[in-house]
């Protein structure tokens, strides 16, 4: 993002968010089309109040933790727009309550003007959870493949599959694969808590390890992810902590490396 002049305002956005990476716009502003054209995305829709400021202070912010995330995760751009199948929406909802959220029946990755960033990887590990189930699980009648997961016996045997299931595993049971793991459990004591069922479901913790890899990556970028060390719920363990986190964290690289690799060969 460029540099605030002495006698320019600051927006809200520019003091909210922080990153430190790579300047891959070489300090210029990006579009919406070129995002769409970048990542892949089916399309890009934008709520009506977004004013012509907030539109391109937004596509940077966007275009930064999106092209950080293809990064990290070594994997080319278009997999982030989950090769022509994911929507993008920014401000649409209109609800001052909406923070960030998929919807799988338009698998449209939706951000809230004011309350959406920090959820953007979480967010994304629910769009990858919903395309990767027909590969993981062809037969199953899921939608997600942690729901999947939970529910099927077995999955299409693939190198890269059993990676995936090694994330899934290592997230969601004990070493001996009898019990739930330390991380589970502690999300199923606090919903008891607070009388749901959401931390401890297997899509919602898989997306908080998701999270906790991302911002633990070389990376600093807020607007991407935050809140997985210091917030009220990472300090209750509604995170994983160590040393599962670190083991967590080796397993998505490995799995997204193998990603990238296949994809480029």
């Amino acid at each position: 993002m460029k540099p605030v002049l002495p006698n320019q305002p600051i927006h809200p956005w520019q003091q909210r968010y922080h990153r430190n990476g790579p300047d891959y716009r070489f300090n210029s502003d990006i579009s919406f089309s070129e995002i769409q054209a970048q990542f892949g995305f089916a399309t890009i829709r934008l709520g009506r109040w977004v004013s012509p400021t907030e539109q391109q202070l937004a596509a940077n912010l966007i275009f930064d933790a999106l092209a950080d995330l293809s990064f990290m995760l070594n994997v080319p751009p278009s997999v982030i727009g989950l090769r022509g199948s994911l929507h993008l929406a920014f401000g649409t909802d209109g609800n001052i309550d909406a923070k960030a959220h998929y919807q799988p029946g338009k698998r449209t990755l939706a951000l809230a003007k004011n309350a959406g960033g920090g959820a953007l990887a979480h967010e994304f590990w629910h769009a990858f959870d919903h395309y990767i189930c027909s590969h993981l699980y062809p037969q199953s009648r899921c939608l997600l493949a942690s729901d999947a997961w939970l529910n099927e016996q077995n999955y299409a045997a693939h190198p890269l599959n059993d990676a995936l299931i090694a994330i899934f595993d290592t997230t969601l049971l004990s070493v001996d694969k009898n019990n739930p793991s330390e991380y589970l459990a502690t999300a199923i004591a606090l919903d008891k808590q607070s009388h749901s069922y959401y931390l401890s479901k297997p899509t919602e913790a898989l997306a908080r390890a998701f999270e906790a890899f991302i911002q633990d990556g070389k990376i600093s970028n807020n607007f991407l992810a935050s809140g997985t060390k210091q917030s009220k719920l990472a300090k209750s363990g509604g995170y994983p902590k160590s040393p599962l986190r670190e083991q967590l964290n080796q397993n998505f690289a490995r799995y997204f490396n193998l990603l990238g690799r296949a994809l480029q060969n």
